[in-house]
């Protein structure tokens, strides 16, 4: 449910990290690993110990270019990295190496947004508050785990131009999906590999004036993401209402309570004194480079939504459902590449509709098995949309034999011929039972002869109890009329 922002606009604009998919952190040699035993994987490098010097990682410059290309931004001939410095347990050099005024990559679109910047740099460390309310032995305390210090981050930076929630959502599962693609991170927001920060104000409808802005920190799934962002529009607005000023700060979002609460003013840029980083040079990537990065580039989730449209005249909804899921957009490309007669937009209809609804439902509170993984192979599906288009079975019946394809996987010419779900094709026994409809009904009859084609549910509804959906229902309208003497 929307924010009810009567009389006001959102302006709304993201933050996001992502974890590339390095074999070793930013600025040293150490692997990077997920649910590993804690401070393993550590150096005298990532836990800042005295002396010790980073050096860049190649992969992560690589995965970084790669980003800003997709993204349509301009790759700097120069860029600097900086010490963002901030003094916190999880970051040992009490400085976190990013870069500031010289970014990697800016001024890049992706769909209706547009990029304000994209930039490298290093991850923090992982704080673990260990106990109910943080307590060890009576006392407040949090344990560090080093292993993702240093890991390789992009942040990318959006313009201020999403009007609301939903649209934030939407955008960064395009933005999820085309990162994904690429291959430079398994963007696993559950593990933390994507991060989303949201910037959010308000203000007078009509105006062009930002409003103060408010933080909302590490939105870890779509969904919180946009319940968030629609919370602290309530809130801002309520506050707008009343009178109040709203604050600049940074805020939780408790998904479990749908409640905000502050965690500290907001910080400025100021406030952590930037510097160039002493220790490294500046990046200055070759045109071979550039070139490489560019040409490796695969078809990316916003040419493949443009694509679907295109070519393949499928409706937007469906289209985005493929493009922006790049597995269920891989399954629907082999469907259409087994060879049957199936027509795109069939497939599309049923692996976005009935195939994904019937995958969700097998799963229960289990969670989503993706139709890849599941026994419903493409050629499969391919051969079931095939049957229906070609009225060998009814659309119906064609349910029936998907539920069976999703329980047991198979064929589907084998589960009809066993199931005996095959279309009726004698005209003479359909006539027979559509003839015993309406004798069975006879007040249903009457209104559809005055012209009351509501009135036709009943009789239809009749036929296809009596031939278990193998009749096709254009067909079974056709002769009610037909028998009732309205042509």
């Amino acid at each position: 449910m929307s924010a009810n922002l009567d009389g006001y606009e959102a302006v709304i604009g993201l933050e996001i990290h992502v974890q590339l998919r390095t074999r070793t952190k930013m600025f040293c040699g150490c692997e990077l690993s997920f649910g590993d035993d804690p401070n393993v994987h550590t150096c005298p490098v990532c836990l800042a110990h005295p002396g010790s010097l980073p050096t860049l990682n190649e992969q992560a410059v690589r995965y970084g270019i790669q980003i800003g290309l997709a993204l349509g931004c301009e790759i700097a001939p120069r860029s600097i990295f900086h010490r963002k410095n901030y003094f916190y347990p999880d970051n040992p050099k009490a400085y976190q190496i990013s870069q500031y005024d010289i970014p990697l990559a800016r001024n890049g679109r992706l769909g209706d947004v547009r990029i304000h910047r994209v930039h490298l740099e290093e991850d923090a460390a992982k704080l673990i508050h260990v106990g109910e309310s943080g307590r060890i032995h009576g006392s407040d305390a949090s344990l560090v785990d080093f292993n993702r210090g240093g890991t390789p981050l992009v942040e990318i930076v959006t313009e201020p131009d999403l009007r609301d929630a939903a649209s934030a959502r939407e955008w960064l599962q395009l933005l999820r999906s085309t990162i994904k693609a690429i291959g430079a991170s398994d963007v696993n927001m559950e593990e933390g590999s994507l991060r989303c920060d949201a910037n959010v104000s308000i203000r007078p409808a009509g105006s062009q004036e930002l409003g103060t802005k408010t933080e909302l920190k590490n939105m870890n799934s779509f969904r919180f993401l946009e319940r968030g962002i629609e919370a602290e529009l309530e809130r801002q607005v309520a506050l707008a209402r009343a009178g109040e000023p709203i604050e600049q700060e940074t805020l939780h979002f408790d998904p479990r309570t749908g409640t905000l609460t502050p965690l500290r003013s907001k910080e400025y840029a100021h406030d952590y004194r930037y510097f160039p980083e002493p220790d490294l040079v500046p990046l200055a990537p070759s045109k071979e480079l550039l070139d490489e990065a560019r040409a490796s580039l695969p078809e990316l989730p916003a040419q493949r939504l443009e694509r679907y449209q295109s070519e393949l005249g499928i409706p937007e909804a469906q289209a985005k459902l493929l493009a922006y899921d790049g597995e269920l957009g891989d399954y629907f490309e082999a469907a259409v590449g087994a060879g049957t007669e199936a027509s795109a937009k069939g497939l599309a209809n049923w692996i976005t509709g009935d195939l994904t609804a019937r995958l969700r439902e097998a799963a229960g509170e289990e969670g989503e098995v993706h139709a890849a993984d599941s026994r419903v192979t493409p050629q499969a599906i391919a051969e079931l949309v095939a049957m229906v288009e070609a009225k060998q079975v009814t659309a119906q019946a064609g349910r029936e034999v998907l539920a069976k394809l999703v329980a047991e996987g198979g064929s589907p010419a084998e589960i009809v011929e066993r199931e005996g779900l095959a279309s009726i094709s004698d005209s003479g026994e359909l006539e027979g039972i559509v003839a015993a409809a309406i004798e069975a009904d006879p007040d249903a009859a009457a209104k559809v002869r005055e012209g009351n084609m509501k009135a036709i549910g009943p009789l239809v509804g009749y036929v296809m109890r009596e031939t278990k959906g193998r009749a096709d229902g254009g067909e079974v309208t056709r002769l009610i009329r037909k028998q009732l003497g309205l042509g």
